[in-house]
């Protein structure tokens, strides 16, 4: 995404248990708890090696059109060809963003604090726009989490950024969607509030259902239970839902729906940062293109990234989302040799400590904590074969958060101490 240039938080393990309560919402007709889900170590590791294949895929063939086609199609003779050597995203903030808060809870743990995950957040060297740019700002001045990412001092509030950076959160959280979400609490509140917090919370737990569902469908309506109903968010991915049942086989006459709604209707605008040009960087339009991408791309690779990519806007970040997801219902060993053949496992992300192959062993341990945090066990069968056995929360969202409407902030500030720790500045 290279675009436009002493508080009371609750930890990790408080939303675990937040979001086994009941809140009585219900986004869906998932009502009941579902059945554990029984996975072996050896078919995680390679799901989840397919969920970061899937972002550099989609983040590598839709970089080119980038914010070309604002409130556009783009035209099928506009949409690059496949390149084995595109896969080698290496310089994406799409990816290494997020390995950053991956390894914040490498070193600190899943407990990490928000202060902390806000400390080391402040400390990066990457570029940065947007949501992201503003709350890292507010994080070096001193503006502690969740404020940093909280409407009064972040207008950009809304924007994409969590969403794009949300899906480590379901890959180290397989069948777990509370932790995903519980995730989102401590990473997407340094820069993000209500609905550009619930895009990454969403993302996150689709992820967490890619391990469970095979059916995009199924992935994208019981990921949406973990939103708050009342969001404008849940209400676009509801829109969607009902749109392609109503026609789904016409991407397009949906896109000119989506289009119509959230970019023309000021009332789904009412926190974007920028309306010229037909420019959107606002969660939920672009979330709702990598709904489209799912949905509309029925399980194929390639279809998923091209009509996720062609919706435009951000259309290399939406691509690298929903073939994130779908690639993790197939895994690494299931992807089409156009996308593994050029991968080169032993360069590291920029800005990070890892290679393709140190990620997917970082990933491993985090997911074994999380699944033990979540109640889960390891098991082994018969023939020693190790497998995580996974029980399934009931979906408990929190009511909704509204950028244009927001509750106080908290106006609470780092300590001088936590500012010492704090070693890199604004250089503008």
């Amino acid at each position: 995404m290279r675009k436009h240039s002493g508080t009371v938080v609750l930890s990790l393990i408080g939303w675990i248990l937040l979001a086994g309560l009941s809140s009585g919402q219900d986004n869906t007709a998932q009502t009941a708890q579902e059945p554990p889900l029984r996975i072996t170590v050896r078919e995680y590791l390679d799901r989840m090696a397919g969920g970061w294949l899937g972002q550099m895929a989609g983040v590598g063939w839709g970089g080119p059109t980038e914010f070309q086609w604002n409130g556009k199609i783009i035209p099928p003779e506009a949409f690059p060809a496949w390149k084995p050597e595109m896969i080698n995203q290496f310089e994406q903030d799409d990816l290494y963003v997020e390995m950053t808060f991956l390894r914040t809870l490498e070193v600190y743990g899943l407990d990490v604090s928000i202060r902390q995950a806000g400390i080391d957040f402040a400390n990066s060297r990457y570029p940065l726009w947007h949501a992201n740019k503003f709350g890292r700002r507010n994080l070096r001045a001193g503006i502690a989490p969740p404020d940093s990412g909280h409407p009064a001092f972040n207008h950009h509030a809304d924007d994409i950024d969590y969403q794009i950076e949300a899906d480590f959160s379901g890959l180290i959280a397989p069948g777990l969607p509370n932790l995903a979400v519980a995730f989102g609490e401590t990473f997407g509140r340094l820069m993000n509030y209500g609905d550009g917090l619930y895009g990454g919370q969403f993302i996150g737990a689709m992820y967490s259902y890619a391990f469970r569902e095979k059916d995009p469908r199924t992935i994208v309506e019981k990921a949406l239970a973990w939103i708050p109903a009342e969001s404008q968010y849940a209400e676009c991915v509801r829109d969607i839902l009902a749109w392609h049942r109503e026609d789904p086989e016409n991407w397009q006459a949906v896109w000119q729906r989506i289009n119509e709604k959230y970019q023309m209707d000021p009332a789904y605008r009412r926190f974007s940062c920028s309306q010229e040009n037909g420019f959107n960087i606002d969660a939920k339009i672009n979330g709702a293109y990598v709904v489209m991408g799912l949905l509309y791309g029925k399980g194929d690779p390639d279809r998923t990234i091209e009509i996720a990519t062609r919706c435009g806007q951000d259309s290399d970040c939406n691509p690298s989302s929903a073939a994130g997801v779908l690639f993790t219902t197939f895994g690494l060993s299931g992807a089409p040799e156009k996308f593994t053949s050029a991968l080169r496992r032993n360069v590291k992300f920029s800005h990070t400590e890892y290679d393709f192959d140190t990620l997917l062993r970082v990933c491993e341990k985090l997911a074994r904590q999380a699944l033990l945090r979540g109640g889960g066990q390891i098991v082994w069968d018969a023939a020693g074969e190790e497998a995580f056995l996974i029980p399934c929360p009931v979906p408990a969202p929190r009511p909704a958060e509204r950028c244009w409407a927001p509750a106080p902030p908290t106006n609470v500030r780092y300590s001088e101490e936590e500012m010492a720790k704090i070693t890199e500045k604004e250089k503008d």
